[in-house]
């Protein structure tokens, strides 16, 4: 559910639109944004099924992603296509070392989003909701300004930045 917007008073200014160029500049960063985060998403899960239970089939990717089998396998060859994955045939998915190195920047991005917002009072489970769309769209710039706000800030996560 959205919240609607307050009523603009009659002679309110209307905000200004920026530049074309600064417009899709921005619209790009988000289809790009858009389209590393599946793959962003599954390297992720792939890494903490691997450290959780030692093993990421595709079985249970598609279900903890919530997609069918068919979809998880098609992504998992794209990511093997794209060198951050390696299967093996009744021995489930791996990640290669650029995999690996992927997975903990993006684990790293996460936490960071969730410590924020549980820092300005997002309860816990929604923070967590949240910061699954959020982390693959936020700069490095941002991602700094996250972090100098915490330092701040007292830790009051699990994560404890």
């Amino acid at each position: 559910m959205t919240a609607a917007k307050a009523p603009r008073a009659p002679n309110a200014p209307q905000p200004k639109l920026p530049t074309e160029v600064a417009q899709a500049r921005r619209f790009g960063k988000t289809r790009s944004a858009q389209s590393t985060a599946l793959i962003e998403d599954y390297v992720e899960l792939i890494a903490d099924l691997l450290a959780g239970t030692g093993e990421a089939r595709p079985t249970d990717i598609a279900r903890r992603l919530g997609v069918s089998h068919a979809t998880a396998i098609k992504m998992i060859a794209r990511l093997k296509r794209e060198g951050v994955a390696t299967a093996r045939p009744y021995r489930g998915v791996f990640l290669t070392p650029s995999g690996h190195e992927l997975a903990a920047r993006v684990s790293a991005r996460h936490h960071l989003v969730v410590d924020v917002l549980i820092a300005l009072g997002v309860p816990a489970e929604a923070a967590e909701a949240d910061a699954e769309g959020i982390e693959h769209h936020v700069s490095d710039a941002t991602l700094k300004a996250f972090a100098r706000f915490l330092q701040g800030a007292r830790p009051r996560t699990p994560h404890g930045a």
